[in-house]
């Protein structure tokens, strides 16, 4: 079995991770990736709204040693920072800030920088920042679904097909489950997809329908 040449830095980051657990009063979140994939990273946001700067974040991480260092070293470089200059961040300076990892695992620095710009962008949504507002679609309702797990697979919902219609509008999203409403995960999937879509500008309400 062949070894990855990771540097000292990204052994320390793996093995004494920074920032690890949730922040249950969190004023942001975000979720990219999926376990059923092999990486999977979860972000948290504390904001301080006056200075929009972040003053906790914390990470969860299911995946190798490259995507739980990359998540320690992306918390720690964004701590402290506003929310403009954490978006600046990118997996770069992250892979650098761990000394560099192997070519085959630097998609695990994307991940993490990826959670991180939507954990901000989905603070901006929350508190009504965003700058360009875009009139929501079928298509990007579509793209926000494919971010709510199926946690029966560890897919998203979109891929193990269970979105069997979608309606937009004046103001309203109609999401249709190929889902029995008595589900063991119907409600968590519902309370998902309404964190993935109510925060959108122009979403005055959602409606999450099951087929049976």
């Amino acid at each position: 079995m062949t070894m990855l040449p990771y540097s000292e830095l990204v052994m320390e980051h793996f093995r004494h991770p920074r920032n690890v657990g949730r922040i249950e009063d969190a004023d942001a979140k975000s979720v990219e990736g999926s376990p059923a994939c092999g990486d999977m990273v979860a972000v948290y946001l504390k904001v301080d709204p006056e200075e929009l700067r972040i003053t906790d974040i914390k990470f969860e991480s299911y995946g190798c040693a490259s995507n739980i260092a990359t998540g320690s070293i992306i918390t720690e470089l964004a701590k402290g920072k506003t929310l403009e200059e954490a978006r600046q961040i990118t997996w770069k300076q992250a892979s650098e800030a761990l000394g560099g990892l192997p070519p085959i695992k630097t998609h695990c620095s994307v991940l993490a920088v990826d959670g991180l710009r939507a954990a901000i962008q989905n603070y901006e949504e929350r508190h009504g920042l965003v700058k360009e507002r875009v009139p929501t679609t079928v298509e990007e309702v579509r793209r926000r679904l494919k971010h709510v797990m199926n946690p029966v697979v560890g897919l998203d919902l979109v891929r193990t097909k269970l979105v069997k219609d979608i309606e937009v509008a004046e103001g309203t999203v109609r999401v249709v489950l190929d889902l029995p409403a008595d589900h063991q995960f119907a409600n968590a999937i519902r309370e998902d997809i309404r964190e993935k879509i109510e925060p959108l500008w122009d979403v005055n309400e959602l409606i999450v329908e099951f087929t049976e």
